[in-house]
């Protein structure tokens, strides 16, 4: 019990963490992603690439190897979809639940797209490409 308490302070301090951040670099403001998707400002695009540069030092540090697995027919199908629904409502899946914490109402209708979404990648992906249920994330 002591661990699974533990487990959960780590998350929930993550998550504040993760929040404060995206909320100080302007992640939750939809003027700020528009911009960055129309290519204005390349603040974003950068804080992006900062972190996949962090990322891939950590790990080479780590040693981390993986192999890519092979990629099904739905990833370009789900990358488009996801891509465009993040431009449309200003947020991927963990934007909202910042702009809600912000007091941005709004936000609700991109949480419910984003379960609805999912719950239609689960029946799709069963469906038409035959993957299991995991493959489409939440």
């Amino acid at each position: 019990m002591r661990t699974r308490g533990a487990l959960l302070l780590a998350n929930i301090i993550s998550g504040l963490a993760l929040g404060f951040t995206l909320s100080n670099i302007g992640f939750v403001d939809y003027a700020e992603l528009n911009r960055m998707f129309t290519f204005q400002d390349p603040r974003m695009l950068l804080s992006f690439a900062g972190a996949v540069v962090i990322i891939a030092a950590v790990f080479a540090v780590l040693r981390v190897r993986r192999t890519p697995g092979r990629v099904h027919a739905g990833v370009v199908i789900g990358a488009v979809l996801f891509g465009t629904g993040w431009a449309i409502s200003g947020g991927c899946p963990a934007i909202p639940i910042a702009q809600l914490a912000g007091g941005y109402l709004p936000a609700l209708v991109t949480i419910v797209g984003v379960v609805v979404g999912t719950r239609l990648c689960r029946w799709a992906s069963g469906r038409y490409f035959k993957l299991d249920r995991g493959s489409c994330g939440l």
